[in-house]
């Protein structure tokens, strides 16, 4: 449970998923390279940092179209987990990205909020 709602006449419960359940489907969704679903993981207002705090994406019709672009020219790409930390809304994975042919090391800090990703820091 996160929140609680109260009215005049009722009391409703509002649950979330996990940050680290939210994350997977991000990180399922990305290697299907199913733009809809890896696109309902993030807020409104995500914005996307290289280390340390460099801002590469400001808003979410950036990032869809980025990413639009990225899955069409990637036939190859797929993201494997090689290790993941959480830390209260914090889920930092470290993982092993083909893309082109290529593979390399990346770090990801995701933050969550309200059920949603809504910052994300890229180390490479």
């Amino acid at each position: 449970m996160s929140r609680i709602a109260v009215g005049t006449d009722y009391v409703a419960f509002v649950g979330e998923p996990s940050p680290e359940v939210v994350v997977q489907a991000q990180l399922d969704a990305y290697n299907r390279k199913d733009l809809e679903a890896f696109m309902d993981t993030y807020s409104d207002d995500i914005k996307l940092y290289t280390f340390p705090d460099q801002l590469s994406v400001g808003n979410r019709e950036q990032m869809w179209k980025d990413y639009k672009g990225y899955f069409d020219r990637t036939p190859d790409l797929h993201a494997k987990l090689v290790n993941r930390m959480v830390l209260g809304n914090k889920v930092i994975d470290q993982e092993e990205v083909t893309a082109n042919g290529r593979t390399f090391e990346a770090v990801a800090i995701y933050e969550v909020r309200n059920g949603k990703i809504y910052k994300v820091t890229f180390l490479r």
